[in-house]
């Protein structure tokens, strides 16, 4: 037995400090010599604040702002440290009624839209951390947004085209909209 426990404690610890150290580090240096703004977060600054990342979702409630997907993250909205999704299935009841919850709350909020309310808009993501939402979605939100910041709708739709990210390309994914980065691009358009 003496003989099995040497070379079992010596191969652990090999591979603790292979597995766990060097091929780790090695990794996180080769990420940050060749993708430096990726390995950061990608981290999105205004000056020198950062104001978030692109790659998880900010909750956005005001009229003045387009809104993110639903997150499912507790005990607050785009948690990253509790990254799921709400493991509802299609015929749960709290499900359909944490929908219908939000299809209200979206015509309340859009009396002129009369059409279908894009899927994104009331459904959460299997992380619920998605920081995009659908071209549709922004649309979707295009009249509210231009009559709370004094803006014509054409304007509003013009920056959603601009700051729409296509899939590689352009046959892999779906058409996306960053919403921080197109709340942003609203803010720095001058009216808030």
């Amino acid at each position: 037995m003496k003989t099995l426990i040497r070379p079992a404690l010596t191969l652990f610890v090999l591979l603790s400090v292979v597995t766990g150290l060097i091929y780790p580090a090695l990794v996180t240096g080769f990420a940050k010599m060749a993708f430096p703004y990726q390995a950061a977060g990608s981290m999105i600054t205004q000056g020198k604040v950062v104001v978030g990342s692109e790659l998880i979702g900010q909750s956005f409630s005001g009229a003045r702002y387009f809104w993110s997907r639903p997150s499912a993250t507790g005990p607050m909205p785009n948690n990253a440290s509790a990254s799921s999704g709400s493991n509802l299935g299609p015929t749960n009841p709290a499900l359909v009624d944490s929908v219908k919850d939000r299809v209200a709350t979206l015509r309340a909020a859009h009396p002129d839209q009369t059409g279908p309310i894009p899927a994104d808009l009331v459904t959460t993501s299997a992380s619920g951390l998605d920081p995009h939402i659908s071209p549709a979605a922004a649309y979707y939100q295009i009249n509210r947004i231009a009559k709370a910041r004094g803006l014509a709708p054409e304007n509003v739709k013009r920056l959603i085209d601009a700051y729409t990210e296509y899939p590689s390309w352009r046959i892999f994914g779906d058409s996306t909209v960053n919403v921080l980065k197109l709340n942003l691009a609203l803010d720095a358009s001058g009216k808030v």
